[in-house]
């Protein structure tokens, strides 16, 4: 009996110390859980039982218990090292054998996947074509580094605040007379090819409570492109005359009511001027162009906007009663309902490139909708006149400049143009009982029987963990412990040793006998 119990504590010892090698060899590994052994006393019995006072047979190891407490969070410098603090499991795929693991080394394959360094896919909610995110679509995450396309400007929001104490100008308006206004603004604005707008606003006090807003889009009227482009594409072609251009544009005056007609007048005027030229015309087409669009506000006793009633020219509504005529290319205002104004006409344009450069029709669209202008929030106050906000929701093409990831798991990828947009959302798996898991090695773990069925949720949904980008969650071993428990399972081998060495004197000493 003796010898079955050193043989016994031997292999328990040597078991013991295994784990415990195993577990200091994997100090240092990310993701790692410790493990510890768990053993039993042996009692042998009749099968009637064994008496008040059995003796022991040894003992044996009745379990490997993993100890999934938390590990350090060590940061690093990528922003795809991943760590959860908290419960769960990243979930990879290996060609679809899926495992889990708390090892959050993940980069990019050629591709674009997100994988971990074995090569394994990151598992996610994915988005579609149009970037949506698709809850509960689970499959490999992936980063595109395609260009962003640019979008159109549909929205322009303002906080500004006018000067009460402001006198009503004596000169004329003109964008290059400072006297001729109050105030003034400008926002960039896009175009449905992403180029870059500015829309400047002019502010001009007529009476008490009562100020002018006169709008140029890169310093012309809205509408000048077509003119311009008219023009300079008849200044260009092979012999071409000052009446040439003014009837080229005037044709296209009369098929095309976009054109203004102050345009087509310059136009006329300056192709019978004394010594006129091909340059002359275009630039008294251009001059023409540079005439303002205007809403005229008014403000309560108490510094409050009103709603804009009138524009030049009149804004098309709606929701007149009754029914107005259906709008034409010439509208450029339009009421909205809600109390915005909105640009419904617009003609992008880009400069010549001349040192008085002429903008010129550039093929590009504007916003399916327009673009809004809501300065509801505007004051009229006894102080210096001030822009308290502003934001517009359009901008140009944009290059992959990097990515952030929640902690909430989603991913953004951030563009040179100053936007971010969604790349899908990693989840995390947790279970039941996760010391059924099978541990399969390079830190991951799989599904077993005794585990039960994953469920899988975004990061700090219910109780599961956060996700800590640019960081790594360290081995939880306690070195110190280690050390102790390596010392414990020598004594405890020596020990048994011993047993065996006295029993085995305790035979010879029978043999001996005689």
């Amino acid at each position: 009996m003796s010898f079955n119990n050193g043989l016994s504590g031997l292999r328990s010892a040597s078991t013991d110390l295994n784990i415990t090698g195993n577990n200091i060899a994997n100090a240092g590994t990310v993701g790692f859980k410790q493990s510890r052994a768990e053993f039993a006393n042996i009692y042998a019995s009749s099968v009637l039982g064994g008496g008040k006072n059995p003796q022991g047979s040894g003992s044996l190891l009745s379990s490997v218990s993993q100890q999934f407490n938390q590990g350090n969070i060590n940061y690093t410098q990528n922003a795809l090292d991943l760590a959860i603090n908290g419960n769960g499991f990243f979930q990879v795929s290996n060609n679809g054998a899926l495992s889990y693991t708390r090892a959050g080394y993940f980069g990019t394959d050629s591709n674009g996947y997100i994988v971990d360094n074995f090569g394994y896919n990151l598992q996610g909610y994915t988005t579609d074509d149009n970037g949506v995110l698709q809850t509960g679509s689970i499959g490999n995450l992936r980063i595109r580094a395609t260009s962003q396309a640019p979008a159109a400007t549909s929205i322009v929001t303002q906080g500004f605040n006018l000067n009460s104490t402001s006198t009503v100008p004596t000169n004329a308006f003109s964008p290059t007379d400072p006297t001729s206004y109050n105030s003034s603004t400008s926002t960039n604005i896009f175009d449905s090819q992403g180029n870059a707008h500015v829309m400047t606003q002019f502010f001009v006090k007529t009476a008490p409570n009562a100020w002018t807003m006169n709008v140029l889009i890169d310093g012309s009227h809205p509408l000048a492109g077509v003119a311009n482009l008219a023009a300079s594409t008849a200044a260009s072609a092979a012999g071409a005359t000052p009446a040439s251009v003014a009837t080229a544009v005037a044709t296209l005056a009369g098929t095309d009511p976009s054109v203004l007609p102050a345009q087509v007048t310059a136009a006329s005027a300056a192709s019978v001027a004394a010594g006129a030229t091909v340059e002359s015309v275009v630039a008294a087409i251009a001059a023409a162009g540079k005439t303002p669009v205007s809403a005229n506000m008014t403000f309560n006793s108490v510094g409050q906007l009103q709603p804009v009633t009138s524009t030049s020219p009149a804004a098309y509504d709606p929701n007149a009663v009754p029914a107005m005529p259906a709008p034409q290319p010439t509208d450029v205002w339009e009421m909205n309902a809600d109390g915005t104004l909105k640009i419904r006409s617009w003609v992008p344009s880009t400069s010549n490139g001349e040192e008085n450069p002429v903008f010129l029709a550039n093929g590009a669209a504007i916003s399916n909708s327009g673009v809004s202008l809501d300065f509801r929030q505007a004051t009229q106050f006894a102080s210096a006149f001030a822009v308290n906000s502003v934001a517009q929701d359009g901008y140009t093409t944009g290059e992959l400049a990097g990515v952030e990831i929640s902690d909430q798991g989603e991913i953004f990828a951030r563009y040179t143009n100053g936007q971010s947009r969604v790349q899908g959302q990693v989840i995390l798996a947790n279970f039941a009982n996760v010391q059924g898991l099978t541990p399969v090695g390079k830190s991951q773990w799989i599904q077993a029987a005794d585990s039960g069925e994953p469920v899988r949720n975004p990061p700090r949904s219910g109780t599961l963990g956060a996700i800590q980008s640019g960081a790594l969650e360290d081995s939880n071993v306690d070195l110190s412990d280690q050390l102790v428990n390596l010392i414990v399972a020598q004594r405890n081998y020596q020990a048994s040793a011993k047993t065996i060495e006295a029993e085995s004197a305790l035979t010879q000493t029978v043999i001996n006998l005689r």
